[in-house]
């Protein structure tokens, strides 16, 4: 939980300034309609997606098994762009406003002004450095710097709202503006329902909850593909932290609008950024504010933790299965390295400014949530759940809503997520092509059937003939038979079998081939499904090779047609021109050519 929180309660450095700069005297109320969709919206949604991506893949997962084939690997990546944007925005605009926290403290020596943007890398670096060291390092310092930061601003709050029933005044003061400045409370909510997306910032911490939940303890005992008790677990730390940030983010608003004049809150004033850092100097002294500001930036330059800690949990869970990342990938500290690189092009590039980042962070935040709304509404629609698809589908439109305001209010997040998107897509279809001659396959198991027909068939040269399965009757098998027999000249009395590949998922990468032994017209059939024909055929052929000891001959017709056109079928189809490319697998996977099987072609 803190973990997540360190995301998710770290808004509170920044979240109640912007609140009060966006709805004014009507920021509590905004922050309300906040809560509201936090605790009835978000926290339904993904308590749900707790529930049905239970290994950390997030809402993402169930829009995936949702689209097949390509159409699915395409909505992952743009999806995984908003994620990028999301996660990546999280770890600059918060060491970037955790910058803004060192500079504003009057304690502070003047000569670090302006050099925002150096302390800003230094923080993400430091960040980066941690995760090197290890998951367990970094959940350990989220656990202390939670911790202290709550407790501080329990007080800060405390003591606020002591101070506002002593001086009972500024809120009649309030009230009064609020009522004089709108006709009724339907007015408030009408306008408080046109601004509060501009407090989505304050919905963020939800993804990551999920994203992290191989972290969370469970029950061993539990099956791994439903494990209840951590399901339970991940239920109850989104409960626990949505509570807990509900409370702060009602009184913290309703404090500081009261209590902070308005222009402090505009660029430049004492509370720009830091509304409760105020409070804390102004009714707890410099030296508790100090100790205050100190918190606030260790929680905000910290804040990427959850952040990066969901990077390393999502990306190796799509883009290396798709082949479209280096196998290297997998590995948590590589990637770590590389999010910290493009945490510090994305700092240079807004100079850590951290007004400039929030569009795009908020835009990242809405659409995972919109996503994980849709994907919810779908999946309880297809249980036939008529009432729960209803109310899913009502969040929906909110979160739609949201978004698309957001979005229509700072374009800037679209754009980033545009070139994160157009990045992966490029980055993604590079490396599919560069490892597309890699074997692809996981493991090769053989039936009982197939064991003994190969174990049989060896006892003599091992043949193998390549059939593309059509009619699948007797003419179609005797005619095979007779046109690799001629061509390649195969003895009559050389047993041969056949080896027949379907083609399921293309868009897969690397799949685990079930290899069924089948008699069909007095002839011995090796049938399986996979995700590309020629990379299945040479991991068949490596693997017989490896049982009997024997380097067997696949026999092949060549395929008519423009090459060009049967290298794009391979790429997404997996099939194409099998021949060639079966031999450049072999050639790639096994470099002795004296234990390499005989490809012919005729």
């Amino acid at each position: 939980m803190c973990l997540t929180g360190v995301d998710y309660f770290s808004t509170l450095g920044y979240q109640p300034g912007i609140a009060a700069l966006a709805a004014g005297v009507l920021s509590p109320v905004a922050t309300i309609l906040l809560v509201l969709l936090t605790l009835f919206g978000a926290l339904p949604i993904y308590r749900r997606v707790a529930a049905e991506s239970p290994h950390g893949e997030g809402s993402i997962a169930m829009l995936e098994r949702l689209l097949s084939w390509w159409r699915g690997k395409l909505f992952v990546l743009a999806l995984l762009g908003f994620v990028a944007t999301d996660f990546i925005i999280t770890i600059t605009l918060s060491a970037a406003d955790a910058t803004a926290h060192v500079l504003e403290n009057p304690l502070v020596p003047d000569a670090l002004d302006g050099h925002q943007v150096a302390i800003t890398l230094f923080l993400v670096a430091l960040l980066g450095g941690i995760f090197l060291k290890g998951f367990t390092e970094a959940i350990g310092i989220a656990v202390g710097l939670v911790a202290v930061y709550l407790a501080l601003n329990l007080l800060v709050v405390a003591v606020a709202l002591e101070h506002l029933v002593a001086t009972s005044q500024l809120v009649m003061d309030w009230r009064q503006l609020v009522t004089t400045s709108y006709s009724g409370p339907l007015a408030m909510v009408a306008v408080a329902l046109v601004i509060f997306p501009k407090l989505a910032l304050g919905l963020s911490g939800f993804e990551t909850g999920v994203a992290v939940m191989p972290l969370v303890r469970g029950d061993p005992h539990d099956p791994p593909e439903h494990p209840r008790s951590r399901i339970h677990n991940t239920r109850k730390l989104l409960v626990t932290a949505a509570l807990i940030m509900s409370g702060f983010l009602i009184t913290s608003s309703f404090a500081t609008t009261v209590l902070i004049p308005h222009q402090q809150f505009a660029e430049g004033g004492q509370a720009s950024g830091r509304a409760l850092a105020y409070l804390a100097h102004q009714y707890l002294g410099s030296g508790f504010g100090t100790a205050y500001d100190l918190s606030t930036i260790s929680i905000l330059w910290f804040a990427g933790a959850s952040a990066m800690a969901g990077l390393l949990n999502i990306v190796p869970r799509y883009l290396p299965r798709y082949g479209m990342a280096p196998e290297w990938t997998r590995a948590a500290r590589p990637l770590a390295l590389a999010f910290t690189a493009v945490a510090f092009v994305i700092t240079l590039i807004f100079h850590a400014d951290v007004e400039a980042q929030a569009g795009a962070y908020a835009t990242g935040v809405l659409v995972l949530m919109s996503s994980a709304a849709v994907a919810v509404t779908l999946s309880v629609r297809r249980r036939g759940r008529r009432s729960a698809m209803l109310a899913f589908g009502l969040i929906t439109l909110v979160f739609a809503y949201t978004t698309i305001a957001n979005i229509i209010e700072r374009p800037d997040g679209v754009k980033i997520a545009s070139f994160f998107i157009a990045a992966i897509l490029v980055t993604s279809l590079i490396s599919r092509v560069t490892r597309a001659t890699e074997l692809r396959v996981t493991e090769v198991i053989l039936d009982e059937n197939a064991q003994r027909f190969v174990k049989e068939a060896a006892e003599r040269e091992l043949r193998i003939i390549a059939n593309e399965p059509h009619a699948r009757d007797l003419l179609e098998y005797l005619e095979k038979e007779h046109e690799e027999r001629t061509r390649n000249q195969i003895p009559d009395d050389d047993p041969v079998l056949f080896l027949e590949v379907t083609v399921v998922n293309p868009s897969e990468f690397e799949a685990q081939l079930q290899v069924t032994g089948e008699e069909r017209h007095g002839y011995r059939i090796l049938r399986m499904e996979s995700t590309a024909v020629p990379n299945s055929i040479a991991a068949v052929l490596l693997h017989l090779r490896d049982l009997t000891g024997k380097r067997p001959h696949i026999y092949f017709d060549w395929t008519e047609g423009n090459p060009v056109a049967h290298l794009l079928r391979f790429l997404f189809f997996g099939s194409g021109e099998v021949a060639p490319v079966t031999r450049e697998v072999l050639r790639a996977a096994e470099p002795d050519l004296r234990q390499r099987p005989f490809v012919h072609v005729a």
